[in-house]
This record gives C-alpha cells, structure tokens and sequence, in this order.
C-alpha cells in the first residue's frame, strides 16, 4: 500500500526525531576528546566539500554568488571550529569556592534546526558543529527551495562526525517535505530545543511549539557614516558588506545615513566605489518588483545583482554598478526602502547631526527591531550612545556582513543572530554552543540556617535593633506607626 507524499512526510519526521532522541542518549557520555576530534572532522569536511556545497546552493536557490557562499562554508566550519574548539561545554564549567557554587555543563538533549533558503548549507554546517560541541544531535528542516543543498550538507556532517566515532542519526534532515512534517519534528517530545533561521512565520511557530526555542527575527540594519568618519573607508566596508553574497546576510545593511556636512563627499565615495543614484522615478519603480503585500520581500529578486534588478524596472545602469541606491525621506509603506532588503539595493538619508541620526536609526530599526546596526565615525563618545538603541550588535567601523557574523570582529562566528527581547528572542548574543546547554548547580551551604537572623548583621540595623527580630523567641508586637518608621528608615538605607 502506497501512502500519500503527507503521511510518508509525517513519518519521516516521526522516525527520525526517535532516532536523535537516542544519539542523544549515547552522546551524553562522550568525553571533551572525543567531541572534539567528532568536530575537528566535521569542520575538515566542511572545507573540503565547501565549493561544491556553493555551487549546489546558488544552482538551485539561485541566490548569491558560488565565491562568497565557499567563504561563508568556510565561516561556518573551519573559522567557527578555531572559535568554539577550547570552549568548555561540559564537566564542571565554572566554580567559585567562596560562594561554594560548582556549575556543571549537560546537554539539553535533541535540537531541531531550522534553515532559510538564503544560507542554506553554512547555517547546516555552523548549527552541526555547534550542537555536536555541546553534545547534541540534531535534525534539520530544509526550505523547499533548498532541499538538496541542505540535505548535501547534513549528509556531509554526519558522514564526517560518524567517522570521528559520533552515533548514527547524530545528525539529521527531512527529506520528504512538508509543513506538517516540520510541525511534527517542532512538537515531537523528543526534540528538546529549536534553534529557528528563517521567516517571521516559521520563527513565530517555533515559539509557539511549547518548548524553548531560538528564534531570530528579521535585520534591517542601518549604517550612520558620522561626521568624524573616514567616508573613504566607510563606504568601501559597507559595499564589501552590502555586494557579499549580494545582500543574503541578515546583518548586511539596509539603510545609509550621513550628515549634511558631509553628504556631499559620501555621494561622491559611493559613486566612485560602483553604487548607482536612482532617480525618484527609477526608485519607485524598484520598489514596486521588490515588495508585495506591503514589505514582504519579492524571493524572485532577493540576492540579485543590480543590473538585473534595474533591467526589470525598465532603466538600465553599467555593468560597473555594485549596489543600487535610492534616496528615502521617512520610515514605513510610504518609503519602501526603509524595510530589509536582502539584496543589492540600499535606502539613503540625510540627517542634521547625531541627535537626528539617533531617532532615525530607532524608527529603521522598528522594521528590523534588536538585531543589528552599525556605524562609522571616530568619536568613541558618539559610538557609545548608540549602545541606547535598539539592536544587540551595534557595530563600529566595519562591514554589517562581516562584523555581525563574527568575521571581522570579536563576535563568536555564527549565522544565528539573536535579537534580545526587544526583538522577540530569547538571546541577544550570537548563538553559540554556550546556548545549548543545560546548567546544574551544586551550591554548598555556607552559612548556619539555625542562626541566620542573628548572624545577619543588615537584617539586625534594618530592625531598628532588634525591635522586631526574628531572633527573637520571644513575640513581639509592633505599632502602625512604628512600622511605617521602620519601613521609611529601610528605603533610606538602601537609597
């Protein structure tokens, strides 16, 4: 009897969430060396094999381009092993003999992991490697534009961690695809954590699976190129970040703003370095193939390069042009540009000073709320007031691209950006394998229980000296008014 592709999908998701439950079983007794050499092969294998992962993903999402996909296999294998190899992930992880507090590192047990189209076989490499490190199998739902690639790629790591002695079914993937299969997997009682990349809806659903997950939101990162900046270099990281992989990184920039003291000369950077002004005209017609429904991203031009882009908009621009660039005057439907673009096309504005950057910076990052913006300048006092807004990563004189992932900055390399609470997530760092373990606790007494009060020395001057102590066996009685003095001289010490 032949079963619909539905149920076979069901099935699928069924068996395998079994068989990561007891991977998870069997890793749980791994030693550090043993994980370590299951994710020193991992990451040879993902060098190894990462052009073809590239080219794989680009031929079948037709997203990016082949060069910068193998960098980004490359950050997802061999860069993150060298970040994550002398992290301490299990055994005891940290202990304080003053406070009498041992903390003892344990795995959180089956993951599930989510990928978006845009990184399709990094995100599967980097999410392995990290889940294998704190001794986690995981399994892996593909988007449906990018089955086979992700499916190489979850193949290629659990070959590899296999071979270095890691239990079959340690990683995992759906093969026969489905919503109801990828609901399945998120609310099987075997999977115990979802790490969730992806679109606002597939995050929401991973939230709302009844077990911990983290989810990322969308970015839609700003880049103020301040007055004291070296616009030369300004410009060059932002259209290194902006033309990588054209535009798929969350955290490549989505809005420019200067200042009308130097407006003049960052036009004229941007425009030596390859970026073209679109007219008003030309703008709104971009805009018009960009979106739908609103802000919604139009897939059929997300990672495309500029020429053809302007080519369906009805102009035409050199084959020199790196990134299309539209001036926009206010934030939301109104000024499209103000919302994610992952592509090669960039919004601008002009500001007064610092001050105005600031609030424009907060309303562009409504769109893109916790995630990530950057900026340019070299007052250190000017960088530190952008710490008040709203994005977990506020990066200072580099690329979005590189500086968010971790590339060019002391951020843990990563393809999972959190977005704090602000932005509906439940880390603000870049997920590592710190996020994916459980913590336990020996915490030794070292104080008498018998004579806390009295050993209590705050609790005795707080008490007016013994007017109302505990210590006491014998009962005291105490008036309004005498509490409510007590209460006054309480606040004022604390104050």
């Amino acid at each position: 009897m032949e079963f619909d592709k539905d149920l076979r999908a069901i099935q699928e998701a069924r068996d395998l969430a079994k068989a990561g439950g007891e991977a998870a079983k069997a890793l749980s007794s791994f030693t550090e060396e043993q994980i370590d050499a299951i994710i020193k092969n991992m990451a040879i294998a993902g060098e190894k094999h990462a052009f073809e992962l590239a080219e794989m993903a680009v031929e079948e999402t037709g997203f990016g381009i082949v060069e910068d996909k193998v960098y980004k296999n490359h950050m997802g294998s061999g860069m993150l092993y060298h970040a994550i190899k002398n992290l301490k992930t299990q055994g005891v992880i940290k202990e304080d003999k003053d406070k009498g507090t041992v903390e003892v590192a344990v795995p959180v047990g089956l993951i599930m992991g989510i990928v978006p189209s845009t990184n399709p076989t990094s995100t599967v490499l980097y999410k392995s490697m990290i889940a294998m490190k704190a001794r986690n199998p995981i399994v892996f739902s593909p988007h449906p534009s990018a089955r086979e690639c992700t499916l190489r790629a979850a193949e290629l790591m659990q070959q590899a961690a296999q071979e270095a002695g890691a239990p079959a079914n340690s990683i995992g993937c759906l093969q026969t695809l489905s919503m109801d299969a990828t609901s399945e997997l998120m609310h099987s009682e075997n999977v115990k954590l979802i790490i969730a990349t992806g679109g606002p809806a597939m995050v929401k659903a991973a939230y709302s699976a009844g077990k911990p997950a983290i989810g990322v939101g969308a970015g839609n990162s700003p880049a103020y190129i301040e007055r004291t900046a070296n616009v030369r270099q300004a410009v060059e990281r932002i259209m290194t970040s902006k033309t990588f992989d054209n535009g798929t990184v969350c955290a490549s920039e989505q809005s420019v703003i200067c200042e009308n003291c130097n407006e003049k000369e960052v036009i004229e950077e941007f425009k030596r370095q390859g970026a073209y002004f679109m007219s008003k005209e030309e703008t709104d017609a971009v805009c018009g193939l960009l979106f739908k429904n609103g802000h919604s991203m139009n897939a059929k031009y997300v990672a495309k390069k500029p020429q053809v882009i302007a080519k369906a908009a009805g102009f035409t621009v050199p084959d020199s042009v790196r990134v299309l660039i539209g001036r926009q005057h206010g934030v939301g439907d109104s000024d499209p540009l103000s919302h994610e673009k992952l592509t090669t096309v960039l919004a601008f504005y002009t500001v007064e000073d610092w001050h105005e950057a600031c609030e424009l910076s907060i309303r562009l990052l409504q769109n893109g709320i916790g995630h990530t913006m950057s900026i340019h300048t070299e007052d250190r006092d000017i960088a530190m007031a952008f710490t008040a807004k709203p994005a977990s990563r506020i990066l200072v004189n580099t690329g979005g691209t590189q500086g968010g992932t971790g590339v060019s900055t002391g951020l843990m390399p990563a393809f999972t950006l959190g977005c704090g609470t602000v932005g509906g997530s439940s880390v603000s760092e870049n997920v590592s394998p710190l996020h994916l373990i459980n913590k336990r606790i020996l915490a030794y007494g070292i104080k008498d229980v018998t004579t806390l009060a009295q050993d209590d020395e705050i609790f005795q001057k707080y008490q007016g000296g013994g007017r109302c102590s505990a210590a006491s066996s014998d009962k005291v009685s105490i008036t309004p008014e005498e509490l409510k003095t007590l209460i006054n001289e309480v606040v004022t010490a604390l104050r």
